[in-house]
């Protein structure tokens, strides 16, 4: 039989079955902990049924994959979805930021969602939504608690493995009741005192919502480092950049201190997002100072 890692816990994998959509509490054979391979939620797996009353099987083989993440850990992954709030909490660029890098450097495609426009203006939405349009990315807005935006991204998710990711509170778990109701997430409310959501997901675990079309519903997080990373290896993480470049003076030029920059330029007139340039410079420090300490 064949089929999908949908949940790992305890030394038990949890696979939901391509022929006949059940899923099975499988063990992994021993010859996994002999060659010291885990395997991870998402991978696509070939197993065998010991106990078709009780649904259990043993995990015979892993395909090969595709891709991994280590956070959240989960292979075979299509493409991300960027859950971020306009208000209630205020939408962190520096995070949604960070995470495109981490994305973009795993070779996973992402895609934003501002979510909760019906808290803010049409201006305000159209204003973050063109920032991130104009470096590339396919961004969608919603309101997902009145249900606008959900055929969209339900679209958008067919036939794929996505995995949710955003700060707590944004709005992650309603859309998973939302796209698959048997999933019973629960879903936090936003404190009032810190505007931040209360921590809901806790283990990664694939959901269903159609044939060949899982996602991820990831623990939020508030901060992502990117210690691994050289100074110089950012800039070519701002896509809206490169055309700006030939304008600079020094080759290797980094946009910051060095004179006759395109990109500095570029952010005079308004043509690079402030906000983006700002992210962009805060992380080369960051980068410089794990590299100095």
């Amino acid at each position: 039989m064949t089929g999908k890692i949908i949940k790992a816990v305890a030394g038990f994998y949890y696979v939901y079955c391509h022929e006949d959509g059940i899923i099975y509490q499988c063990r992994a054979r021993g010859i996994f902990r002999k060659v010291k391979f885990s395997p991870l939620v998402g991978d696509d797996a070939v197993f065998s049924i010991t106990d078709p009353v009780d649904l259990e099987g043993n995990v015979d083989q892993i395909r090969k994959r595709r891709n991994s993440l280590i956070r959240p850990p989960v292979a075979n992954v299509d493409q991300a979805l960027i859950v971020c709030a306009l208000a209630s909490p205020d939408p962190n660029l520096s995070l949604i930021d960070r995470f495109l890098i981490l994305m973009k450097r795993s070779g996973v495609p992402s895609v934003i969602c501002f979510n909760k426009k019906d808290l803010v203006d049409d201006r305000f939405t159209e204003k973050l939504a063109g920032i991130y349009r104009n470096c590339g990315c396919q961004v969608i807005t919603a309101s997902i608690l009145n249900g606008e935006g959900v055929d969209e991204i339900r679209a958008l998710m067919k036939g794929k493995t996505t995995v949710l990711a955003g700060p707590s509170g944004v709005g992650k778990s309603t859309l998973t009741n939302l796209l698959c109701p048997g999933a019973d997430m629960e879903v936090g409310e936003v404190s009032r005192k810190t505007e931040r959501g209360k921590q809901t997901t806790r283990h990664a675990e694939l959901f269903a919502m159609g044939e060949d079309s899982f996602f991820l519903d990831t623990p939020g997080f508030s901060s992502l480092y990117l210690d691994d990373m050289l100074p110089e290896e950012v800039k070519d993480c701002f896509p809206e950049f490169t055309r700006f470049e030939p304008a600079c003076k020094f080759q290797g030029c980094m946009h910051m201190s060095e004179p006759v920059c395109g990109v500095k330029d570029a952010l005079e007139r308004e043509e690079i997002s402030r906000a983006r340039y700002d992210s962009y410079v805060q992380l080369v420090q960051e980068l410089k100072d794990v590299k100095r300490y």
